[in-house]
């Protein structure tokens, strides 16, 4: 789309809703049609979460969009932020201690539907019994007992069934039609049509033992009931499950901050942060928002975001996240993102909006389930009346009996619960299961573009490698040995700043003391000179010995291209005028990388590396991680990352790309899959599809297999509720399904589809 197209496209806002009465798929499919039809408007509603997204244009309110769906049947509220708290500071140590914290608002009301649904069952349960027991065994049987097992079988068909009748009634005002308008008339049926055959014949249970109980079916309409509401209790707390993983992750920020106001501690609550305040950390303490360090050092243990076990180093600085934990030291953070900018914000939204996509192989089931219902009303009448048709010239009770069993048993068997719970409770545990791990998923289309990608490409710096220099090897070039050479380096790097400077320090004290530096001057991009224990030290790139007189011979520029054409970044020492040795720094490269690339190339993946360095640097990290000396590309400016991939998609190849920094977003972008490492930059992020939180390249293979997983695992669920319905329909209308097995079976297929998905739960441990 050009820029002149997209200035002229309509502004929209996208609004989320809670949503109350939702059941099966029809219903989903009832709220999203009636949605659609108003003009520019589009939504995705995700039954497991009983919520919506609407995209909603210009000139359409909040309002019409909440009365829609009213008009539907259900009733609809914006989704609200947990309400702003209202709490004064208060100075550290004045014995209040935390300051009292208001609970998220729960989006999720399966909690609640489960409470309300355990009495219901109980009942059901506690009369389903009895009414079974003497319907069906003889010896069981007392005078008049019919009448007995349909007064005990009342309350369970009215009370215990009624969230059923309700949510028939209230889409049958609207014409429409839905799971629970299939259990409703099944149930109430038999019910009815035992109470008729009994009234009309009392006498036929008036002795024990009598014949003529098998045209009464109170102990269907009871067990089909109680079974279905088991289902339906069990779904509601699995769901629950689901989506745990969720809550958890937005209930891990800090309560409380301790701010810094004139000098003095204040405790706060963190929601009243603001970008500027400098907070304190304390060991122990969770940090309140996304900030960098401005005094103290300590180790964060960052594993609650990004999935990673080991604590990070921080100093004077350094750039720290929201809910991660301060290990050690005491820190002072400045805030830079509070509220709804923080990280942990940012990744729960992500979460939420993965959760109410739909994945393109959910769409088959949303047509499905549209006309289903009717359908399956249809078929139950069809099967009646050929039941009745073929049952002779004559109709005997017999055949009465035999067709109103078959048709309540396909009103009862045809409920499309698993239907519409296969993909969201799937997709909902599954990206769960992500944020847990340090993994996002931007939408339910990943999982379809996971299956698919056949290459990778990766970045060198800050993907594969650190992007921090550390010492490779030491070249005494002259009287005094490496170790002295590395010494007397150190010392005098140790006063700069520079990148290079920290390396070659940390390597002198590694190798041992190192002296102190006085006289200490330095050019920036060029090196450093100052005096060690009488010595002159001068350290850095050609230009910077020049200027203080000092001259490589050609055997000494030889050494320093040798060491060039390895890969490593390499610098001149001289002592007192005099080059004596010749340093080479390298990028380090990650622990785990070398695995992650057997990862990728066991998930079918060819893995390719792209880099701005030269050739040289290139294939020696290729060769240490396992990558095919074919398959890197070197010399590669940012907009030449784009080529890379636009390169590889017209040779064939479906192009997966994991990268950290800036000048990789273009290209994470035109890639067909987009990876960023969460220790990036924000725009590479957006630019993503997938996200790890972490730096371990590890997790963007962990990421594809998850990603791999949640779909396989939603195409199994969706392959068993279709063919759940395919096979159970016939067989219930050839007479071949007692309609209490067909009542356990559905309510088995749901909780099966659930459970098969939280294994997603599993994943990885």
């Amino acid at each position: 789309m050009s820029t002149e197209e997209l200035l002229h496209q309509p502004l929209t806002r996208v609004i989320e809703l809670d949503i109350e009465g939702m059941t099966c798929a029809s219903c989903v499919g009832r709220v999203e049609r009636k949605l659609g039809k108003l003009d520019g408007v589009q939504a995705a509603v995700n039954l497991p979460l009983e919520s919506a997204q609407v995209t909603v244009p210009e000139g359409i309110t909040d309002q019409q969009i909440i009365d829609t769906v009213n008009a539907t049947g259900y009733t609809a509220r914006l989704k609200t932020a947990p309400a702003a708290r209202d709490h004064s500071a208060v100075p550290v140590g004045d014995g209040l201690g935390e300051s009292a914290t208001d609970g998220q608002h729960d989006h999720m009301t399966h909690g609640g539907t489960a409470a309300q649904l355990r009495p219901r069952l109980i009942l059901a349960g506690v009369l389903s019994i009895p009414v079974f027991l003497i319907s069906m065994f003889p010896a069981l049987q007392f005078p008049n007992w019919g009448w007995a097992v349909g007064i005990l079988a009342l309350p369970v068909v009215t009370w215990s069934a009624w969230p059923f009748h309700r949510a028939a009634a209230v889409n049958a005002r609207h014409l429409a039609s839905t799971m629970d308008t299939l259990v409703s008339l099944g149930v109430a049926a038999a019910y009815l049509f035992s109470a008729v055959m009994l009234a009309a014949d009392p006498a036929m249970t008036a002795r024990p033992g009598m014949g003529g109980h098998a045209d009464l079916y109170f102990e269907v309409a009871s067990v089909v009931t109680t079974f279905l509401l088991l289902g339906r209790y069990l779904e509601a707390n699995a769901k629950a499950k689901a989506g745990d993983a969720l809550k958890a992750l937005l209930s891990l920020g800090a309560k409380d901050a301790t701010v810094l106001r004139d000098g003095t501690e204040v405790k706060i609550p963190a929601d009243q942060l603001v970008a500027g305040d400098v907070f304190v950390v304390r060991p122990g303490e969770k940090i309140a928002t996304d900030g960098f360090v401005v005094e103290g050092r300590s180790a964060i243990d960052a594993s609650l975001i990004t999935g990673e076990s080991l604590p990070v180093d921080v100093a004077v600085d350094d750039t720290v996240t929201g809910a991660t934990v301060n290990t050690s030291g005491r820190l002072l953070v400045k805030a830079t993102r509070v509220g709804s900018e923080t990280t942990l914000a940012q990744m729960g939204r992500l979460v939420s909006q993965a959760q109410s996509g739909k994945a393109p192989i959910a769409r088959l089931a949303d047509r499905i389930s549209a006309v289903f219902v009717p359908i399956v009303l249809g078929l139950a009448v069809l099967t009646f009346i050929l039941w009745l048709v073929f049952g002779g010239p004559v109709i005997e009770p017999a055949e009465i009996q035999g067709a109103f069993t078959a048709a309540v048993a396909v009103l009862v068997i045809a409920c499309p619960c698993a239907l519409g719970l296969a993909t969201p409770v799937g997709l909902l545990t599954g990206t769960g299961r992500g944020a847990q791990l340090g993994i996002l998923i931007k939408g339910p289309q990943v999982l379809e573009d996971t299956r698919t990608v056949d290459t990778i490409l990766l970045d060198k710096t800050g993907t594969i490698t650190s992007g921090k220099l550390s010492v490779s090897r030491t070249v005494a070039l002259g009287s005094l040995g490496e170790t002295e050479v590395l010494r007397l380096a150190g010392s005098v790097e140790a006063a700069s700043e520079h990148p290079i400077a920290h390396a070659i320090a940390a390597a002198a004290k590694a190798a041992g003391s190192i002296g102190t530096v006085t006289d200490f001057d330095s050019a920036p991009g060029g090196g450093v000179r100052g005096t060690v224990n009488g010595h002159t030290v001068v350290a850095g790139r050609a230009g910077w010995l020049a200027e203080n007189g000092i001259h490589p011979t050609d055997a000494q520029h030889d050494a320093l291209r040798n060491e060039q054409q390895s890969g490593a970044t390499a610098i001149w020492v001289a002592v007192d005028g005099t080059i004596q040795g010749i340093i080479s720094l390298e990028d380090t490269i990650k622990d785990g990388s070398a695995r992650a690339i057997a990862r990728f190339k066991s998930l079918g993946l060819r893995p390719i590396l792209l880099t701005g360095d030269n050739a040289a640097v290139a294939a020696q990290v290729a060769a240490a991680v396992g990558i095919d000396p074919a398959d890197v590309f070197a010399d590669v400016l940012p907009e030449g990352k784009v080529d890379a991939v636009k390169r590889l998609q017209r040779e064939g190849a479906t192009v997966a790309m994991a990268g950290d920094g800036v000048n990789d977003a273009a290209a994470l972008a035109q890639a067909d899959l987009g990876v960023a490492m969460g220790s990036g930059t924000d725009v590479a992020i957006e630019a993503a599809d997938l996200t790890v939180m972490g730096n371990d390249l590890g997790q963007v293979a962990t990421a594809i297999e998850l990603s791999r997983k949640t779909l396989a695992t939603i195409k199994t669920n969706l392959f068993w509720a279709f063919f759940y319905n395919a096979i159970g329909i016939p067989v219930a209308a050839l007479g071949l399904l007692n309609p209490m097995i067909a009542g356990a079976a559905m309510a088995a297929s749901s909780v099966l589809v659930v459970a098969n998905s939280l294994r997603l739960r599993r994943f990885g441990r």
